[in-house]
């Protein structure tokens, strides 16, 4: 018995030894942080995030094989802790969503029937699918099927339709699309999205500078969801009061409807949501990704420089806007005149930018109150030049710079800065005025001199109103006004008195050429056919681009590259880059003088650009890029089966009572006007469209 007992106890200690031994040979060291983590995630152990349970979840987390956001249940506030936890940038956490890029269903065409096993996957083995369309949704719901939360279902027109209150964004409806239909994203994904060849999109959507998903806000519109008509158009353009009022719509170019009808009002029904936030008493929120701690510098506050902005402060980034002048807007605030888009109106839309936590500068001007030097000493990262096209371009004729005679640019410039009481400096008016160019600057100012009280008022174009590239509607607006047009005339000089100031305008009779460059007929001038009017004010309008003077003062600038046109050179139009790594470009200062919401389009693109250069990415753009392009196939030359229906007039103030004042002119459809009009769209993606539209 006794030998037994030492035997064992012999026994137990040489057990002890080895396996004393063993804890230090095979020791398996495990990362505090993996249970700290795990006790943080739900405790689901769902497998939704793709691995086999919470714990292992977390192993990933601390081995770099999963963001902070890996669970799929927990919400963003345990994603920010578990960042904190691994010391990473928070930015990762945001939630994700599930999003149906394809409205096609049961209205797409088929090209073969199909009697095989109702899968997507299967059937798209068989040439892609049974669909026309080549990119679009095959109908069996595989997503549907792959969600374990119930987020997903067949709508009744034959697309999924997702419940995005219970999507947790775990990827598996996306794993499963044979199509990639249904994508998964977070806020910031959306907003660094651009139109891609293999995108679901309409012609409309495709040629809108900023690239608004179009077709969606309108369908918004049409079923009364006002608030997610406002939020899908903030998506890609937070100016949308400003172009609901100024833009020209060339996105209604393109609308399928007008090749049968006349196209849907695309930009009176933006103008009726954007106008429905500001007059709703209260704005509807905007989300922000967390701080990314990272700095970028935006000079010059127009449209550029606000969408630029706006877009990196969604994006997490502290951002500072300097302006040269006293107040945000650039040339839609001081440009623009207030019967177009009213001060007050724009403020309120600045305001909201503003309100995100963007901070500005007013009253500095690039080159002589800062430079780079001082932005870079002040921790700035980046830096977009977003300056605009200030500098008029000049006439070269003899006597343009007697009294009274003015630039367009400087015209409106000096009377909105008299008018908001940002200087007491007002201009003097003349009683019979005329303005050289056939522009909408040209527009502008002969409309803001009938306003002002000038008598007569003038038009001095070189071509014909065919030719004139100002928007149809404002040149009716000035005709019928009572705006005189004076086509074929071309100034060459102009006659002072006695005293220095302005009394007459020459100019030579001419007839139309061949095409030139642009496609419109050259004019010749007529020998022999000099003419002279009587006026007493000139404004030359014919044409502005941006003020680069400030490279050659600034020393960290005069490698900055410029086109010979003087805009600032970006090698790659899509990134916006310029050749000093971290400058980049949009707006006026990049294309030359052009529209808002081209400029809108360029400070999200630059924005981008910026955002993968502050978070070490390599600065290139989206892959099967669209820009400026139309998918082919999209095109179409007829539409059948489109009921004609008489387009909605835009309402306006009657002409005796809008040249008296500088109230709005044109004003917002009616609600009922807008459900007729949102009715009028076809829904239109790549091939299909909504045959049964009213």
């Amino acid at each position: 018995m006794l030998d037994a007992v030492i035997f064992m106890l012999g026994l137990g200690g040489v057990c002890g030894v080895v396996l004393s031994a063993a804890s230090k040979i095979f020791y398996v060291y495990e990362d505090p942080r993996i249970a700290e983590i795990e006790g943080m995630l739900a405790g689901a152990n769902c497998g939704g995030c793709g691995f086999a349970g919470c714990a292992a979840a977390a192993a990933g987390v601390v081995n770099g094989k999963a963001s902070p956001s890996v669970c799929i249940v927990a919400g963003p506030e345990t994603a920010n802790a578990v960042a904190a936890v691994m010391g990473v940038d928070p930015g990762s956490a945001e939630p994700k969503k599930s999003n149906n890029l394809c409205e096609g269903g049961h209205r797409a065409t088929d090209r073969y029937i199909y009697s095989g096993i109702n899968s997507c996957r299967a059937l798209s083995q068989l040439y892609g699918g049974k669909r026309d369309c080549s990119i679009g949704c095959l109908g069996y719901g595989d997503c549907v099927k792959s969600c374990l939360f119930d987020a997903i279902e067949m709508g009744p027109d034959g697309y999924p339709v997702v419940n995005e209150e219970k999507c947790v964004g775990c990827g598996a409806c996306e794993t499963a699309c044979p199509k990639n239909i249904l994508v998964v994203r977070t806020m910031s994904d959306k907003l660094l999205h651009f139109n891609q060849e293999t995108n679901a999109l309409a012609p409309c959507a495709q040629t809108c500078p900023a690239e608004i998903d179009i077709p969606e806000y309108i369908a918004r519109i049409k079923k009364g969801d006002y608030a997610g008509a406002v939020n899908t158009i903030r998506e890609r353009n937070p100016l949308l009061l400003a172009c609901g009022r100024v833009c020209p719509h060339p996105c209604e170019d393109y609308c399928r409807r007008g090749i049968e009808d006349d196209p849907v009002s695309i930009n009176q029904l933006k103008r009726f949501v954007a106008d429905y936030e500001m007059n709703s008493g209260s704005r509807l929120p905007v989300t922000c990704a967390p701080s990314t701690g990272k700095k970028a510098a935006v000079v010059g506050g127009g449209p550029a420089g606000l969408s630029c902005a706006f877009f990196l402060r969604r994006l997490g980034h502290d951002v500072t806007i300097y302006d040269m002048m006293p107040k945000l807007g650039g040339m839609i605030r001081y440009g623009i005149p207030e019967y177009r888009l009213p001060k007050e109106v724009l403020q309120w839309e600045i305001d909201g930018i503003l309100n995100l936590g963007v901070d500005y500068k007013p009253n500095v001007k690039f080159g002589k109150d800062f430079d780079l030097k001082s932005l870079k000493a002040d921790g700035f990262e980046a830096v977009f030049l977003g300056i605009g096209a200030w500098k008029d371009y000049s006439l070269k004729v003899e006597g343009e710079d007697l009294d009274g005679c003015f630039t367009g640019i400087d015209f409106l410039t000096r009377f909105a800065v008299h008018q908001q009481k940002d200087s007491d400096k007002s201009v003097s008016i003349g009683t019979k005025c005329a303005v050289i160019g056939g522009g909408n600057t040209a527009i502008d100012c002969v409309r803001t001199l009938i306003r002002l009280g000038a008598k007569e008022v003038s038009i001095i174009y070189r071509r014909t109103r065919k030719e004139m590239p100002a928007n149809m509607v404002e040149i009716e607006a000035a005709e019928h006004e009572g705006v005189l047009f004076n086509f074929l005339a071309a100034p060459t000089r102009v006659i002072g008195d006695e005293n220095g100031k302005v009394k007459g305008l020459e100019y030579l009779k001419m007839e139309l050429g061949e095409p030139d460059a642009s496609g419109r007929r050259r004019p010749v001038p007529i020998e022999g056919s000099e003419t002279v009017i009587d006026i007493d004010m000139l404004v030359t309008a014919i044409g502005q681009g941006p003020d680069t003077g400030f490279v050659e003062d600034i020393d960290d600038l005069k490698e900055l590259e410029l086109t010979r046109w003087n805009t600032i050179d970006a090698a790659n139009p899509e990134t916006l880059q310029a050749n000093i790594p971290y400058v980049f470009s949009g707006g006026d200062a990049y294309t030359g003088a052009s529209l808002v919401v081209e400029a809108i389009g360029g400070g999200r693109r630059a924005a981008r650009s910026i955002h993968q250069y502050l978070t070490e990415q390599p600065v290139e753009p989206v892959t099967d890029s669209l820009y400026k392009t139309h998918i082919k196939e999209s095109l179409f030359d007829t539409v059948p089966g489109v009921n004609k229906k008489a387009r909605t007039p835009m309402p306006e103030l009657p002409v005796d009572a809008r040249i008296k004042s500088f109230v709005e002119a044109d004003l917002v459809i009616s609600e009922s006007d807008a459900q007729f009009e949102s009715s009028r769209c076809l829904s239109c993606c790549r091939l299909c469209y909504n045959k049964d539209s009213n």
